[in-house]
């Protein structure tokens, strides 16, 4: 009998996505009301690190949330086989739903690695606390360091090995100087050769990775874009210029 053994392909694994049309339930129910599911969608991804950005609402969240339930993690976060959150009292809308209307292609399809979701952090570690307590492990207790440091912890210690990797919004507790350390993950991660990352930020620092691939979402769907061209990084340049008369400025308006 031959046995299987890990792909030494190298990343990215998921090579393409685009929504089936025919499979959408309601074009007017969410997430399918999203601007950028209104037309045609189809997102291919070339290189190892692929980062999204875009204004609140554009629908960047909803994306990778469909993105990871369909590599099998759950919309809530973690990784394979994990259920942090208890979903039956939910109210929340979450973009999970989206992978039933899309479709894949994968080379080879793999499904190791973690959906980070910041919002639902504390969730998903306490979760890690009580499985490896029930197991007779020492739990991993991201939670007893400062918010910024237990997101490192966590990067550090679960995210440095095949697989796929999606981080919605990894900056939302880290300082300047600690994006700079995520950055020097990303860039272990990448020369490992066998982790392919889909990230949603806000944080110019994360946007500037050498040689990821930076996407602009808007309404009018996914386009290429340079680190040059995007509001946040024109807002923190005007910002740096005369910080007070930025401020004030931006108060009057």
């Amino acid at each position: 009998m031959r046995r299987s053994h890990p792909t030494r392909l190298p990343a990215p694994y998921l090579r393409r996505i685009w929504l089936d049309r025919a499979a959408v339930p309601d074009a007017e129910a969410y997430p399918w009301c999203l601007p950028f599911l209104r037309d045609e969608f189809e997102l291919s991804f070339d290189r190892p690190i692929t980062i999204i950005v875009g204004e609140n609402g554009t629908g960047k969240s909803t994306l990778l949330e469909g993105i990871a339930a369909l590599a099998g993690f759950d919309e809530a976060g973690g990784g394979k086989g994990y259920r942090p959150v208890d979903h039956a009292q939910a109210v929340e809308a979450m973009g999970g739903r989206l992978a039933s209307a899309l479709k894949a292609s994968w080379l080879p399809k793999v499904t190791d690695g973690w959906f980070f979701r910041a919002e639902s952090f504390f969730s998903v570690a306490r979760y890690l606390d009580s499985a490896a307590r029930e197991s007779g492990y020492a739990p991993p207790d991201f939670l007893s360091h400062s918010h910024g440091e237990g997101f490192l912890r966590f990067f550090e210690e679960r995210c440095q090995r095949r697989g796929i990797f999606i981080f919605d919004e990894p900056e939302s507790a880290l300082s300047p100087a600690r994006q700079i350390e995520f950055l020097k993950l990303l860039r272990r991660m990448d020369r490992l050769g066998q982790c392919q990352v889909i990230m949603a930020t806000h944080a110019p620092i994360l946007m500037a990775y050498p040689g990821a691939r930076l996407l602009g979402l808007s309404k009018y769907g996914l386009d290429p874009v340079t680190i040059e061209q995007t509001q946040h990084f024109r807002l923190i340049r005007e910002f740096c210029l005369d910080p007070a008369t930025f401020v004030e400025t931006m108060m009057e308006e």
